[in-house]
């Protein structure tokens, strides 16, 4: 099921998206964004990725200006962990960055009980259930994967975006929601994720297009999965593909991950825009799209655990695995929108979601009051002024 975004821009980097899924189609959040300027870009190499088979289902996600990856500052060493594409293991960052922590023994934030209780009286989790979108593609690339020359779209976020000439493009890949590299940026958020594993970087595009010439994007980021950024990320108020600013291949789970009975990072959810404190973002994030709720509300970049006392045992089997990485790894509030979790689409995994018995709506039990809030830094005010971190 394609995801369809939003029609409307809050400002020129505004989006997100309004959905379908199964067989009903929930209304959209607008998300504001910072006004983007369109410039001339500089060259900067990238490698890409490739994938194989399945479907997914959809939701909606922004764009706006930040991202926040990495646990405090370093460099760190380690294997790291990831999820899996195609038949191998990804390697998302090394093992100290913050999407890879066990926070089942974090203490919970004073306000935790305030901005649940908030966040329940609001309705809870967009629609009114957990709900799953698969529409998120990540395609596997190597060093021999071809590249196609880069064009920034219109608008273009600068300088939030990095500074690319040419983006790899393996046979067989395709954007959110697509089963190719056509997509119409005006009806979808059009997200592409290509990693190369060989290179150790991460390419994650917002409004992306390939033309059969060039590929074109409203945005374009390219992670270093070698290391482990500061708190800032790539740098405050700075977007990413996503409006938190967080990088989104590292917080979505897959149905291989599903079949091998264990999900080793956090996972990506999204809210209802008037349900996340306006004004504000928390690190890892590093800036918010359009928050328009109030003071006592779970601001962008916040991190949820599912409660240990859940009994996770009434779920499937394949839900379970899930429910366990929301209790030790939790979940971080990435984007504006509708359907509250995000996994990777089946398209490019070599699990089905099938062949494990994962629908997407496995997971509607579990209540916004079934979560706590991890204990969070100061929040940051949003300004949208991106300066961009001095990464090597």
């Amino acid at each position: 099921m394609i995801a369809l975004r939003r029609s409307l821009f809050v400002f020129v980097g505004a989006a997100t998206a309004a959905t379908m899924l199964g067989g009903w189609t929930p209304s959209a959040s607008a998300q504001a964004g910072k006004k983007a300027k369109t410039v001339s870009v500089p060259a900067k190499r990238h490698k890409g990725g490739s994938g194989t088979g399945g479907t997914g289902t959809g939701t909606g996600t922004g764009t706006g200006t930040g991202t926040g990856t990495g646990t405090g500052t370093g460099t760190g060493t380690g294997t790291g962990t990831g999820t899996s594409g195609g038949t191998g293991i990804v390697q998302y960052f090394p093992s100290a960055a913050v999407w890879t922590q066990d926070v089942s023994g974090v203490a919970v934030d004073p306000n935790s009980a305030s901005m649940i209780n908030q966040l329940a009286s609001q309705g809870g989790w967009g629609l009114g259930s957990m709900k799953v979108d698969e529409s998120i593609r990540v395609i596997q690339a190597n060093s021999s994967t071809p590249t196609v020359p880069f064009q920034p779209g219109s608008p273009f976020y600068t300088p939030d975006s990095d500074n690319v000439s040419s983006v790899p493009l393996p046979a067989g890949g395709g954007i959110e929601g697509q089963t190719g590299y056509q997509c119409d940026a005006s009806e979808n958020d059009c997200h592409l994720i290509v990693v190369n594993n060989d290179t150790g970087k991460l390419y994650e595009a917002y409004g992306a297009n390939y033309n059969g010439s060039a590929l074109t994007a409203n945005f374009i980021a390219v992670w270093d999965l070698d290391q482990v950024y500061p708190a800032s990320g790539r740098g405050e108020q700075c977007t990413s593909a996503d409006a938190a600013g967080f990088p989104i291949a590292p917080l979505l789970f897959n149905a291989n991950e599903l079949a091998a009975g264990e999900i080793n990072h956090a996972i990506r959810f999204i809210l209802p825009n008037n349900e996340m404190r306006a004004g504000v973002y928390v690190h890892p994030a590093t800036h918010a799209g359009g928050p328009s709720g109030p003071a006592n509300a779970i601001p962008y970049g916040a991190h949820l655990r599912l409660k240990a006392s859940y009994n996770i045992s009434s779920l499937k089997p394949a839900a379970q695995v899930v429910a366990k990485a929301m209790q030790r790894y939790g979940m971080f509030l990435a984007d504006g929108g509708s359907i509250a979790l995000t996994a990777q689409s089946d398209q490019d995994t070599q699990t089905k979601y099938a062949d494990v018995d994962f629908g997407t709506q496995d997971l509607a039990s579990l209540k916004v009051t079934d979560f706590e809030v991890v204990q969070m830094p100061a929040p940051i005010a949003v300004t949208y002024d991106c300066v961009r971190n001095d990464i090597p």
